[in-house]
This record gives structure tokens, C-alpha cells and sequence, in this order.
């Protein structure tokens, strides 16, 4: 008797003797009839293998095991490389905290809630203590800019103060409103301009113009889109002798967008005498300020830049000096990209700033401070000194 045959047959009613083929014999048999009818049956039992057996995939790739795995290992990256990022940029600005005097966090105004969702005001000052001969101690603040946040409305607004503007400086006589930096550091400027403008100042952001051009290498770069033909005076001169500075003919910028590295970007924010246009005035390079502080806050929030955190966060932070966090600094760049630039609103400060003049705040600042706050609607500047808000572009 074969192995794999059995000398029963079992039926409902009992057994039977005699010689039955087992499955395996059966569906032999069935794969032999070429020309008969196929016995479905006798082929579903070759090809079962018993509870939780595989199935016969042919040899075929598990193309969905692989891309979950695939998906696994991209999403460990993605953490691994967001985990790296944040501290290399939450060490940068760890730095730039400390080198904030104590003095001008408690002249700030304490923030009321997330910035992803508050109203919060930041004070920014460019200092121009540049590695140039005669200006390595300066410590006048180049650039003073208001920026105001409203997350509710996805909008910012900008609010420029003329360096040269006269104004009392509390606890010292009445002078421009640049030397408060200059006698007190960050703390009276943050006294002073709240002063000025009757705005609480919640978070104060310092940028050495020294190292202004290094964060902005390493973001790669901004884009400025250049509204006319500068030339400049022969300021900072790059060339190393002065026969060759005195052929020099200065700075130039062409009209129309133009992609700047460090270096181009600071001169251009400074430039304050365009030989093309001599109505241009300390006033215009505030103009150039915001365009610049714009594009590097829009680059800062690009996805490009967040790719390259690993790297360079830490060279981010290193020109900056503020009381601003890294998370608190996470969400401010999230509502500047989550703000429309065409909605924006940018404001100038004025006064007696002509030839001569003797810097007196104009009399309609109050209402353009109004504009800045969104109490009233942005209405222009009626002339070349005097203050006022447009939509959608910085002021010329």
C-alpha cells in the first residue's frame, strides 16, 4: 500500500474499506487530464497550505511593504534633520540673548500671549559700528524701525523714525533721537521711542551692521527690487589705496530686481546721498532699510532657508542681539509668512529734515502713529519730509 493512501473512505454514515487517494494524488491526477473536465475542487485543495500559510505572490515584489518602509525611514529623517535645526538655531539665539543688558528687557513691555495669535510690537535698530577707519566705536543706531504684528488679519506694518529727528531723551537734553543708543544702549532707546510715539514696546531686536552681511550670506542672499539708478557718493571706499578711491565714482544699483549678497545688501540700506537723484534724502534710505529688513525676513522664512538651518542657525543669530527666544523668533516668522507683502503697510515718521532744518518732529506724526496702530486708514505722505503710511511698498 502507497504511503500517501489510506485503506478507508470516510463517509457521514461511517467508515469504508478500500483504497481512497489523498489530495495530493487527486490533484495530481486532475493536472494529468489535459482533455477532460478540470475538477475545481481537487485543484482548491492543492492549493490551500492550511491556516496562516502566505500567499503565492508568483515571485512578484511586495511593492507595499516596500514604500512603507520607504515612508518610515523619510519620516526619520525629516525628524532627525528638524531635531538638528532647531538646536543649532536655538544655540545662536541662546547667544544673542545673552548679550542683551538687562537693563533693556525690563524696559519692555511683557508680551500677552503667542505671537501666532497677539498683537506684538518689536523695535529694530541697526547699529553702524562698521570695520571701516573712524567708525569702529561708533554706537549711533543707524536704523530705527517699528514693526507691529496683527496674526488676525495676516497683515504687518512698518514704521520708519528718521535718524536725524530731534527729540527729548528722557533723563538728557533734547537731541536727535539716534544718540539715545548711543548714551544708554538698547534700554533708553526703548524709552525713547515709546516716548515718541506713545507705543508700548514689547520685544527689541539689535542688528550690528558689522555683521549684517553675514546673515544675509548665509541665507544665500535676498531679493531687492531697486525702484531707480543709485549712485553713490564715495563712501566706504573698497579699494585699499586713496589714488584709486579718488577715480572711483561710488556705489551704483541698477533699477528694477536685483539678487544681493551680504555685502551689496548693507551698502545699499546705507546708501543716504544718491548722486542720480540729489532729492534723495536720509529719509529715502529708511525707504531702503524696510526693503532690506523685508527681504531678509521673507528669506528667513522661506522653506529653502529651513533646509539650511543645520548648518548655518547658529550664523543666523549671530549679528542679532534680543530678548526674542527661538520659539518666540519660530513664530514671528510665521506670521511674516503668513502675512500678504501686497496688504503690508509701511510708515515713515517726518519733520524739518531739509537743508538746514533744524529736525523737529512734523505735526502730523501723531496721525500717522494712528496709521501704524490701524486706528485710522493709511493715507500717503503729502510731501518729500512729511510722515505718512502707503499699502503694499515701502515709502521713496
Amino acid at each position: 500500500m502507497a504511503r500517501d493512501e489510506k485503506p478507508y473512505r470516510v463517509y457521514r454514515g461511517g467508515r469504508a474499506k478500500g483504497k481512497v487517494p489523498s489530495v495530493s494524488a487527486r490533484g495530481a491526477r486532475a493536472r494529468r487530464d489535459g482533455g477532460g473536465r478540470r475538477d475545481d475542487r481537487a485543484d482548491s485543495r492543492v492549493l490551500y497550505r492550511g491556516p496562516g500559510a502566505r500567499p503565492d505572490t508568483g515571485g512578484r515584489p511586495r511593492w507595499g511593504r516596500r514604500i512603507a518602509v520607504g515612508v518610515v525611514v523619510l519620516l526619520l529623517l525629516v525628524v532627525v534633520w528638524a531635531v538638528a535645526s532647531w538646536f543649532a538655531f536655538s544655540g545662536g539665539v541662546s547667544d544673542a540673548n545673552k548679550r542683551l543688558d538687562p537693563n533693556a528687557k525690563s524696559a519692555l513691555t511683557p508680551q500677552s500671549g503667542l505671537l501666532l495669535s497677539h498683537s506684538t510690537t518689536v523695535l529694530l535698530l541697526g547699529t553702524d559700528n562698521a570695520r571701516v577707519g573712524g567708525r569702529e566705536g561708533d554706537r549711533h543706531s543707524d536704523s530705527i524701525l517699528l514693526l507691529r504684528t496683527d496674526p488676525s488679519h495676516h497683515r504687518l506694518y512698518y514704521l520708519s523714525i528718521p535718524r536725524d529727528l530731534v527729540v527729548p531723551i528722557p533723563g538728557y537734553s533734547t537731541q536727535k533721537v539716534n544718540a539715545a543708543f548711543q548714551i544708554g544702549g538698547p534700554a533708553l532707546a526703548i524709552r525713547t521711542i515709546r516716548q515718541l510715539t506713545g507705543t508700548d514696546i514689547n520685544h527689541v531686536v539689535v542688528v550690528n551692521f558689522a555683521d549684517f552681511k553675514d546673515l544675509i550670506d548665509a541665507l544665500g542672499g535676498i531679493d531687492v527690487n531697486v525702484p531707480k539708478p543709485i549712485r553713490s557718493n564715495r563712501f566706504d571706499c573698497p579699494f585699499a589705496t586713496q589714488a584709486r578711491c579718488s577715480q572711483w565714482q561710488g556705489w551704483r544699483f541698477a533699477k528694477g530686481n536685483q539678487h544681493m549678497n551680504g555685502e551689496r545688501a548693507l551698502i545699499y540700506s546705507r546708501i543716504r546721498e544718491n548722486m542720480l537723484d540729489p532729492a534723495e534724502t536720509d529719509v529715502t534710505r529708511g525707504a531702503r532699510q524696510q526693503q532690506v529688513i523685508d527681504a531678509v525676513t521673507a528669506k528667513f522664512t522661506s522653506p529653502g532657508t529651513l533646509g539650511t538651518l543645520p548648518f548655518d542657525g547658529s550664523s543666523v543669530a549671530k549679528p542679532l542681539t534680543t530678548d526674542l527666544s527661538a520659539g518666540q523668533l519660530a513664530q514671528l516668522g510665521w506670521v511674516k509668512f503668513r502675512s500678504s507683502s501686497g496688504s503690508s503697510i509701511h510708515c515713515r515718521l517726518g519733520g524739518d529734515l531739509g537743508g538746514g532744518g533744524t529736525g523737529s518732529p512734523s505735526e502730523d506724526n501723531p496721525a500717522t502713529i494712528a496709521m501704524f496702530l490701524g486706528k485710522s486708514a493709511p493715507q500717503p505722505p503729502t510731501g518729500q519730509f512729511n510722515p505718512g503710511c502707503v499699502i503694499g511698498r515701502t515709502l521713496q
